[in-house]
């Protein structure tokens, strides 16, 4: 190969890469406000966003790329945990944390709400399954739960069942694992449980979840379908 053919090679390589990432960069960019979201952009979100900053939630936590690797990525947080868990772990930290030791912060009622809402515009983003450690999340069981396919699926993630419990090794281990609890336990010990912990097991820790008679039926025929 003549220096020539090498240099001309070399010059419309460049050009074409440079061409593509043009390309794909002016086409991000047009795309942007549909991949954010931001129609869904509200006065809570962005307020949700200063309470993330007023406790330096990144010093720890990483988010959409930006922060710490100490905890947890928290970019689709709201997929795992749902708005209850987050609150319970924000509230409790100490119940949800081992090693990695979260401090109690002593966030308010209307923080954690804004908090929720801004966590839950983030998991929304279309961001190309990015981190990766979140596709295991959205895959098998844990897809559906985590893209709401049944009001039982919802109910589990909204409610924070994952904060204690998991599916298909998504979730916390407080509580039972849940993958296929419709294969030990029939819908009405699952719907007893679920209205009154203690009153099927007196040693339970789990605190009533607040359904609504409606909810917790949803909630005990989409676990008693789990086999």
């Amino acid at each position: 190969m003549s220096g020539r053919t090498a240099r001309l090679i070399f010059y419309l390589g460049t050009l074409t890469s440079l061409v593509l990432f043009l390309g794909l960069t002016a086409d991000t960019h047009r795309q942007i406000v549909a991949l954010t979201h931001v129609d869904q952009l509200s006065d809570t979100v962005v307020a949700g966003k200063r309470v993330w900053h007023k406790y330096n939630c990144n010093d720890c936590h990483t988010i959409l790329g930006f922060g710490s690797y100490y905890a947890p990525d928290l970019t689709k947080v709201y997929w795992r945990r749902g708005a209850d868990g987050i609150k319970a772990v924000v509230r409790n930290p100490e119940k949800f944390t081992t090693w990695r030791k979260m401090p109690r912060q002593n966030v308010s009622d209307q923080e954690l709400d804004q908090l929720v809402s801004f966590l839950k515009w983030t998991s929304d983003i279309e961001n190309n399954d990015w981190p990766p450690q979140d596709r295991k999340f959205r895959g098998a069981a844990g897809r559906a739960v985590a893209l709401g396919v049944s009001p039982g699926a919802m109910l589990f993630r909204e409610k924070g069942c994952f904060a204690c419990h998991s599916l298909y090794g998504t979730g916390g281990d407080a509580g039972p694992e849940l993958t296929r609890v419709g294969s030990r336990l029939p819908y009405e010990r699952i719907e007893r449980v679920l209205a009154d912990p203690v009153a099927v097991n007196p040693e339970a820790t789990m605190p009533p979840p607040g359904l609504s008679p409606e909810e917790r039926n949803t909630l005990a025929q989409f676990l008693a379908e789990l086999k």
